[in-house]
């Protein structure tokens, strides 16, 4: 499965990291565009792709790769920019729709046929569900973790922080150049402190200015009114949610995340008042960093109750 050699860009990442989990690398494909797309997988069975956000990438998931392959296939991706992946090639904007037709190819070539099931943080929340709602008969249950399939809601704000990393010029120069949004995300995204090998990890593939883009451009991403290039796709997934109503869902909340409050939750349960949603009350953002043992539990039991 494993290209060989490790594309470069892999290889200078794993060099830089403390511990490399289980599942790692991976593979690799080339996507229509050019750039290497890299997953971590173990296990076989019936699919199950766990889908990171900014500014993490698969590595998010090690906690549960080894005990969800016990009975599924487990698939993490890395979107371009992020993880083992390549940067974006010449002209490539890392915009919502390039993200979604990225995981669409990913798919279609690793697991083209059956249905899968989605484990979603962040803005791999609105990646996954943004292809879920065009490929519903691919869709089997749903595991969402403070991310959102649709836009701000009402009560909900842009954290400060945010806001100052879009803002032209000094966005990049705090982003890019200081590396703040990885590094204060590992200080301010959990309760508890981030053990030394996990901020290896987190940090290994933003060494520099150049592999810093893809993060400043996730947050530069998300769209707060109609004139942003990913307005209307993040309309249409939250318009044709309802095609996922009768896919199980579960929700595990970190409720001392500063980005996804508490009005995001509030906004899943009123679309999904049938999801079981489990609220973690000592957790922040990164619920996996926060609670990783709880989350696993509570994942594998919602995917084997539906094994096969």
């Amino acid at each position: 499965m494993v290209t060989k050699p490790i594309p470069p860009r892999a290889a200078a990442v794993l060099a830089r990291m403390v511990h490399i989990p289980a599942g790692f690398p991976g593979g690799f494909i080339q996507l229509p565009h050019g750039a290497q797309m890299h997953w971590a997988e173990l296990g076989t069975g019936r699919p199950v792709v766990l889908v990171h956000g900014n500014p993490s990438w698969s590595f998010l998931f090690r906690s549960l790769m080894e005990p969800l392959a016990r009975f599924r296939r487990v698939l993490a991706p890395d979107h371009i920019g992020c993880g083992l992946s390549d940067k974006g090639p010449p002209g490539y904007r890392y915009l919502l729709r390039e993200r979604v037709a990225d995981f669409g190819a990913w798919i279609d070539r690793v697991a083209p046929q059956g249905p899968i099931d989605l484990v979603t943080h962040d803005w791999g929340g609105m990646i996954a569900l943004s292809w879920a709602v065009n490929h519903p008969a691919r869709v089997g249950r749903l595991v969402v973790m403070n991310t959102a399939g649709f836009g701000l809601p009402e009560g909900a704000t842009i954290p400060w922080s945010l806001r100052l990393a879009r803002t032209p010029g000094l966005g990049a120069l705090l982003v890019r150049g200081y590396n703040a949004f990885v590094r204060g995300a590992l200080r301010h995204g959990t309760v508890k402190p981030v053990s030394a090998e996990a901020r290896s990890g987190f940090l290994a593939p933003y060494a520099n200015w150049d592999e810093r883009k893809a993060v400043l451009r996730f947050v530069e991403d998300v769209p707060l009114s109609p004139g942003h290039p990913s307005w209307a796709m993040v309309r249409h997934t939250e318009t044709h949610l309802g095609l996922l109503s009768e896919k199980p869902m579960l929700i595990l909340w970190g409720m001392r995340d500063f980005v996804f409050t508490s009005p995001f939750l509030d906004a899943w349960r009123r679309l999904r008042p049938d999801a079981r949603v489990v609220k973690f009350p000592q957790a922040g953002h990164w619920l996996l960093e926060d609670e990783p043992a709880a989350c696993r539990d509570e994942i594998v039991t919602f995917l084997e109750s539906d094994h096969g």
